[in-house]
């Protein structure tokens, strides 16, 4: 298969999982504004009634800083409902955060809100490969390729190769 065939398919997948993913992301949404409207919203932290697996694989700890902006709060806020849902690299939820078909966050208010989270990044990978996993069979290396890919998850080299490792892939 030719390159520029395998980058057309990472490139569908990766906007296929996005599509995906805006569906959840929104349904998320929509259930927490109708759902528990009495539930505090400002804790960003990981609630202790998920699974323990859950609470591991996101490795989110304590509540935004004080210094952070109202936006930076928000950002914070959908960072941590992002990965609730599924995997993402750094750069990837950065991305989602501020591309306009996300959240529509300035890129420095997502980049701040991200970095001001305690995200474990190879687990986030492991999450990503899995999910990839599920929908498609991959070799090793081209699961870390599209892990790695600017039209797939974003994470890097090391990242990937752990995900894909763990995974089962390799």
């Amino acid at each position: 298969m030719s390159e520029n065939k395998k980058a057309g398919i990472g490139k569908k997948l990766g906007m296929g999982c996005l599509v995906v993913l805006g569906i959840f992301v929104g349904l998320g949404v929509l259930g927490a504004i109708v759902g528990d409207k009495d539930k505090d919203q400002s804790t960003p932290i990981a609630s202790s009634s998920k699974p323990l697996e859950a609470q591991q694989a996101n490795q989110i700890v304590g509540e935004p800083a004080d210094s952070l902006t109202g936006p930076q709060r928000n950002a914070v806020r959908s960072a941590t409902q992002y990965i609730e849902l599924s995997g993402f690299s750094r750069r990837g939820l950065i991305d989602q955060l501020s591309s306009e078909y996300g959240a529509g966050f300035d890129v420095s208010d997502a980049t701040i809100a991200v970095d001001s989270l305690n995200i474990n990044w190879n687990e986030q990978a492991v999450r990503s490969a899995k999910s990839y996993l599920e929908l498609s069979g991959f070799s090793c290396r081209g699961l870390i390729e599209q892990l790695m890919s600017d039209a797939g998850a974003q994470f890097s080299k090391s990242e990937a190769t752990y995900g894909a490792q763990q995974a089962g892939a390799c």
